[in-house]
């Protein structure tokens, strides 16, 4: 039987091809603790629900089944990493990091990096991402994502700005490791709660969804950001989500779907 990671809720498993390099999946199976499966596709497979596996796009999660969505690569070259790095430093997130205000380079830690976007906009802006995810999974993406763009002349250098931590370092039940104070600045965009008003998710989240589960640890990640970071914390929201932790920011950015609530500590001012 195929087993979940520990901490997510849906089995998922590598996909195993007829053009796999042998190399490259012991790799990923060290690094996931995933075990291996065996098909042309992953439409052509029932089980598991979710496949890791080397797309001609790259490393991708995909759903399994006939008729199921195309795979989720982190992709910081194309579609929407262009466009985003296209609009450059007029986005609300430069601004709640304070990029236009710090008058030096920031580091940033990206606590919950997902899939890495808002991480790469930083990045684009001069900042020093460093990216931690408590998906095994997830982590195998990034690292994927990164060494591909880092072969791209247009992306390499801020590709170069952005580090991935091999393991989380805010985790909601063991608190964080002991580096308070390390970090300028530290973004927190926890899994959006669900709500019956909200429209349905892109393919991207539906995925990440799934394979997470409900992100029940959100609140617990506050505190622990609050003590590793020297300037600010940035927590993204719905608009109308609560407070997370029940803690009000010293200030918000309001957008018409999304808001940064902003925790200043020390040291910059309000964008």
């Amino acid at each position: 039987m195929i087993p979940a990671i520990s901490g997510e809720e849906c089995p998922v498993a590598i996909l195993v091809t007829g053009h796999s390099d042998a190399d490259r999946l012991g790799a990923l199976a060290r690094a996931t603790g995933l075990e291996q499966v065996i098909a042309p596709h992953p439409r052509l497979l029932c089980r598991p629900p979710l496949v890791l596996w080397y797309s001609p796009r790259g490393l991708a999660l995909q759903q399994t089944g006939k008729g199921v969505p195309g795979p989720v690569v982190v992709d910081f070259v194309t579609g929407k990493s262009a466009r985003r790095r296209s609009a450059g430093g007029q986005q609300a997130l430069a601004r709640a990091v304070g990029v236009f205000t710090a008058g030096r380079t920031l580091s940033v830690l990206d606590a919950t990096a997902g899939l890495g976007q808002d991480a790469f906009v930083l990045a684009c802006l001069g900042c020093r991402v460093t990216l931690s995810e408590r998906s095994a999974v997830i982590r195998a993406l990034l690292r994927d994502g990164l060494d591909r763009a880092q072969q791209v002349p247009e992306v390499s250098l801020s590709a170069g700005l952005m580090s991935l931590l091999e393991a989380p370092i805010i985790d909601g039940e063991a608190g964080y490791t002991d580096q308070e104070n390390s970090y300028d600045v530290v973004y927190l965009d926890p899994m959006f709660p669900a709500t019956k008003r909200r429209a349905a998710p892109g393919k991207e989240m539906a995925l990440l969804s799934r394979l997470l589960g409900p992100d029940d640890e959100a609140d617990s990640l506050l505190e622990p950001a609050l003590k590793l970071a020297r300037h600010r914390v940035v927590v993204k929201r719905p608009s109308r989500a609560p407070d997370l932790a029940g803690r009000a920011p010293g200030w918000r950015l309001e957008g018409s779907s999304v808001r940064f609530d902003v925790y200043p500590l020390r040291g910059l001012r309000q964008s």
